[in-house]
């Protein structure tokens, strides 16, 4: 009847909302709701897909009627990539418990081996936290099991700790203080067999602030994995000119074996070589130069130094100082026009968020100082 039809209509642009737009504006209630129902979106079709697969493998199937998953963690690595694929961790639970019946204890033990976590910022607020009554109201058997977990969790500090009140908050997976909150970092390393961060510096706060209880309860869990760039794409490809000139030095094998760039340090202090790198330099930027003014109409001093910021536009990643020292910078040469200064050209790139304000007023203030 007509009835039926308009609420299967409702329900059906409701499920296509999950992938219209990806991570709304988040200040309301219904924005944040629909981004946690694309996380778990996203993690619940990938897990299934990977059980699937797993399952048709040969190291699935053990007979006709029963799946052993003794193999998974040789054979699946899931990596959450910051805490937005957190909910991988209950959700992989909630399909070897409710759908393949894997006893409790042997589901955990394959969620951990099969999981890690990489943290990708030092800052809390930056993390995510998802209120207890929306993930009850939207995911109620996930709320169940990370319940669980944080109990089972609470049991094994208080051994290593007992009384240790503080300790005991500090690490649970739910905070208490105020609107309770699931702390979806504190899931991420207790479901996971390893926790890294992507440089040194970072990777030694995150055991001595960020995660320090965690790292004093499973050190071996925590780890360094340095971000880095392939030479041959952005040496090789994107810079042939330089590459040129190292390969003429010392020869080609520095592409895929990168210490061999340890043998240009015995030209660093020639003149002559110190004199190509600056014209192939000097090219590129010529070439940069070009390219802006034809896209953008703007003409740009290519013998200026080229100050560049690309980033996604966010308070912590400092536009707005870097615009703020622009400003001062230019304020100097307005009084001074005669002071010594070095020509600047000043080039921030990035976006912001669709509902991030602050974000958008950022690259307002970066176009008006620019158009000054």
């Amino acid at each position: 009847n007509s009835g039926d039809y308009i609420q299967a209509v409702l329900d059906r642009n409701i499920a296509e909302n999950i992938s219209r737009v990806l991570y709304p504006n988040d200040n309301f209630f219904e924005g944040k709701e629909l981004r946690l129902r694309q996380e778990y979106f996203m993690c619940a079709a990938t897990l299934q897909d990977i059980i699937r697969r797993y399952k048709a493998s040969k190291f699935g199937c053990r007979d006709a009627v029963r799946t052993t998953f003794e193999s998974l963690p040789d054979k699946v690595a899931i990596q959450l990539n910051d805490t937005h694929p957190a909910l991988a961790i209950p959700e992989l639970l909630r399909i070897l418990l409710d759908v393949e019946r894997v006893p409790y204890e042997e589901a955990w033990d394959l969620v951990v081996r099969c999981c890690a976590y990489t943290n990708h910022t030092v800052l809390p607020e930056a993390l995510e936290r998802w209120p207890c009554s929306m993930l009850e109201n939207c995911l109620p058997r996930h709320m169940q099991l990370i319940y669980h977990i944080n109990f089972l969790h609470i049991q094994e500090i208080q051994k290593r700790w007992p009384g240790d009140i503080d300790r005991l908050r500090r690490m649970s997976l739910i905070e208490e203080e105020g609107e309770k909150r699931v702390n979806m970092a504190n899931l991420c390393v207790v479901g996971s067999h390893a926790v890294n961060g992507v440089a040194a510096i970072h990777s030694d706060i995150l055991k001595a602030s960020v995660f320090r209880d965690f790292y004093e309860m499973w050190p071996d869990k925590f780890q360094n994995k340095t971000n880095g760039i392939t030479p041959r794409r952005w040496l090789l490809l994107c810079n042939p000119g330089l590459s040129d000139l190292i390969s003429d030095k010392i020869g080609e094998d520095w592409t895929v074996h990168l210490d061999k760039l340890q043998g240009l340090k015995r030209w660093a202090k020639d003149p002559a070589f110190q004199r190509a790198v600056m014209k192939v330099k000097q090219e590129n930027k010529l070439k940069l130069a070009s390219l802006i003014e034809r896209d953008t109409g703007v003409t740009i001093n290519a013998a200026s130094m080229f100050d560049v910021q690309v980033k996604r536009i966010h308070e912590y990643k400092r536009q707005l100082l870097n615009i703020l020292h622009v400003i001062v910078l230019y304020n100097r040469i307005k009084r001074d026009p005669s002071a010594p200064f070095t020509p600047r050209t000043v080039m921030i790139g990035g976006k912001a968020a669709p509902g991030y304000y602050i974000a958008k007023q950022i690259i307002a203030l970066a176009c008006a100082v620019g158009n000054t």
